[in-house]
């Protein structure tokens, strides 16, 4: 079991290399384009696309580091350390959306100038598509492996395909007399870029905090119950570490069984919750009803 989780982080590592590689190229494309150009939308998008680089390097250290076996003073091992990687990858979107929102409110008020040349359209709209392509790989490998943080990524590489779209429509609207809405489109991406860091932080802060999905554990204890001997549940927790989930649970059982009975129908707690939602640990405490 554990082995195969291992591997499912490893092959997890190939969908952030491959979002790392179109980051870059298209970062720098649309760079490159935005500046001769002089589309503020296109340019705003490369930057975001320079976070995506960073928050995609951090999924890949993250799914690295969580692959370190338990050790002397981490005891329940790294599974933690992708929510982590996340985590520092919100702060740096942040950042860099508050940037282009500054720089390009203040591009407005000093008062727009032309339209920027058609090629930084086309250029968005290439990329677009592009990130789609990645999404979709993404998307299937998520899926595939069961990974939260691939899926996190695939998301972002979905969002990203929206924003070069918007970009590209607001380069076209300024062909047509209305240059403003070139860098307002730019506000828009920033605007984004600030929600993706959010969204991602709330995601990461949530599981970091040990909060936990309240319909599952309704879910859990609807199965638990299905338990031959199980008389009631005191107490049920669950946690993330990483994509893994932990399950704490305490049972009550007929005072009359014998201690190896009661220790079967704990075991039997286990294993139907391990199988049937692929938990990776689930401890159970037994007490007299």
């Amino acid at each position: 079991m554990n082995e195969q989780r291992y591997s499912n982080l490893k092959q997890g590592e190939r969908g952030a290399m491959i979002s790392i590689a179109a980051y870059i190229l298209l970062s720098t494309l649309k760079l490159f384009v935005g500046y001769i150009s002089g589309s503020e939308a296109l340019k705003a998008d490369g930057l975001n696309n320079t976070t995506d680089i960073l928050a995609s390097i951090s999924v890949l250290i993250g799914l690295r580091l969580s692959q370190k076996p338990a050790d002397e003073d981490h005891l329940y091992g790294h599974w933690k350390s992708e929510m982590v990687a996340s985590m520092v990858a919100s702060f740096i979107m942040v950042i860099v959306g508050i940037e282009v929102l500054y720089s390009t409110i203040r591009m407005i008020s000093e008062g727009t100038k032309e339209a920027p040349d058609m090629i930084a359209a086309w250029t968005g709209l290439f990329s677009a598509f592009v990130m789609y392509a990645v999404y979709r790989y993404n998307r299937n490998l998520a899926r595939k492996i069961n990974s939260h943080s691939v899926m996190a990524a695939a998301k972002d590489n979905l969002s990203d395909s929206w924003v070069s779209i918007g970009a590209a429509v607001g380069i076209l609207g300024s062909q047509f007399g209305l240059p403003w809405l070139d860098p307002v489109t730019a506000v828009i991406v920033g605007l984004l870029i600030l929600k993706t860091g959010w969204d991602i932080f709330r995601d990461a802060s949530h599981q970091l905090t040990d909060g936990f999905d309240v319909n599952l554990i309704k879910e859990y204890k609807q199965t638990i119950f299905t338990i031959s001997g199980v008389k009631g549940i005191n107490d049920l927790k669950a946690r993330n570490y990483g994509n893994n989930i932990v399950v704490d649970c305490v049972i009550t059982v007929n005072p009359s069984l014998d201690i190896s009975t009661a220790h079967d129908i704990s075991t039997m707690v286990e294993q139907k919750l391990m199988e049937e939602y692929d938990i990776y640990d689930v401890h159970v405490h037994v007490e007299p009803d």
